[in-house]
């Protein structure tokens, strides 16, 4: 792609929200402007897709003024998406038929490509999970081949779970970590509400326990600096510290936990649990299907873990196991997701955004990150047929299996 060449970018979010939807348009916007400025591109159009693939397929969308390129800073200060997300699978013509996004023999590649062609998008930025981005691979394979035309795709990969092949470290989790960790700090606080309490802390995370175990981790950092009275009150670091940690990446025997956690009720008067939501999913599936029950899902084939209610499943078995006389069930996912970046995912998404714009002049599509395949490396634009999501978190990392013998597990 020729450095003198205008310009016409498009950007959209997609998936669930993470906290880094705003920062990420925020510093394309930035990046794309500082081109146009230093004579890299001769013009610009930056055109917002509302909604993500369905504003694509609906046409939905908006060409912001250049005027406000550089208030678009504020956009840090938000959490959310400042365009608008949905879920919406390309590939799955079933569901965008019954969602009213595409008609009858229309297949959602075609009318999509349709889209992007009719507004003239040269680059496309997708600010999304593993599936955002690799549906947009095969939108831009689909107008090369079918129509002859180049559509340059540049992923931007937000996800709270960190789970997405061969990328370190994607946008949003460290934040979301913070966040859930902040969340507990005052959840917490219930233990104290009612003797023998049982607190369960439901992090997000489907096939991956690095939330959780990153939430853990910040969280028992914070007590750290904690100070608490001498002998006569009840309230302690060991009833206010995490005292089970459970995700999806180890197996999780709840009768021999039970015995375990009832030790810890009879002492502190309060269990505490971080639990993944994914974690022990594959229990309560099949369960449901034992029974006959429809397991509800997504467009992407998901179980729709929200519906299934993991945190409830769990707490029902345990509660009975520790001699709980009140149970908690706390999920910290939307709090935390919803925010704004922190100052760790903010330099990253800062150095993605940069990265990403320069690769888009030169016409090299890719889902932007460093690689964990090729270690040292600066971030750059990794070939979307590497990516994929269901990375798990590894419990062999030694600050996991420190933070596991400190509670006991």
């Amino acid at each position: 792609m020729s450095a003198a060449q205008h310009m016409n970018v498009a950007m959209m979010t997609s998936g669930g929200l993470a906290p880094c939807l705003s920062s990420s348009v925020a510093y394309l916007i930035e990046f794309w402007a500082s081109a146009l400025k230093e004579g890299k591109i001769s013009g610009l159009n930056i055109r917002m897709y509302v909604d993500g693939y369905k504003g694509v397929l609906t046409g939905d969308s908006t060409v912001i003024s250049p005027e406000i390129y550089d208030e678009c800073a504020c956009l840090h200060d938000l959490g959310g998406s400042p365009i608008g997300n949905s879920r919406v699978k390309l590939t799955n013509v079933k569901d965008c038929m019954a969602r009213g996004f595409v008609k009858e023999g229309e297949t959602p590649l075609e009318v999509a490509a349709q889209q992007l062609i009719k507004d003239d998008i040269n680059v496309i930025h997708t600010i999304g999970g593993d599936d955002t981005n690799t549906q947009a691979a095969e939108l831009s394979k689909y107008i090369l081949e079918k129509h002859g035309g180049k559509v340059v795709v540049v992923g931007m990969p937000k996800t709270i779970d960190n789970d997405v092949y061969p990328i370190v470290q994607t946008f949003g989790a460290d934040t979301a970590a913070e966040q859930g960790a902040i969340f507990f700090k005052n959840v917490v606080s219930e233990s104290s509400a009612n003797p023998r309490m049982l607190i369960i802390h439901e992090v997000m995370g489907r096939d991956s326990g690095y939330l959780t175990a990153a939430t853990a981790r910040k969280y028992r950092d914070g007590m750290k600096s904690a100070k608490f009275t001498g002998p006569g009150f009840t309230t302690t670091a060991k009833s206010r510290d995490i005292h089970a940690v459970w995700i999806p990446e180890v197996s999780l025997d709840i009768v021999e936990e039970g015995k375990r956690l009832r030790k810890v009720m009879d002492e502190n008067g309060c269990v505490n649990v971080f639990l993944s939501e994914g974690a022990g999913v594959e229990d309560i599936v099949a369960e449901m299907e034992a029974n006959g029950e429809e397991v509800p899902r997504d467009a992407f084939g998901h179980v729709s873990l929200a519906k299934i209610n993991p945190g409830v499943y769990f707490s029902k078995r345990l509660a009975e196991l520790v001699g709980a006389e009140k149970t908690l069930v706390q999920k910290s996912g939307y709090f935390a997701r919803a925010a704004a970046s922190n100052t760790f995912d903010r330099q990253l998404i800062k150095d993605c955004a940069k990265e990403g714009v320069a690769s888009a002049i030169a016409g090299v599509s890719g889902c932007m990150g460093q690689d964990e395949d090729k270690a040292g490396t600066p971030i750059r634009a990794i070939e979307f047929e590497r990516i994929k999501g269901g990375k798990p978190f590894k419990p062999e990392l030694p600050w996991f299996k420190e933070l596991l013998a400190d509670i006991g597990m």
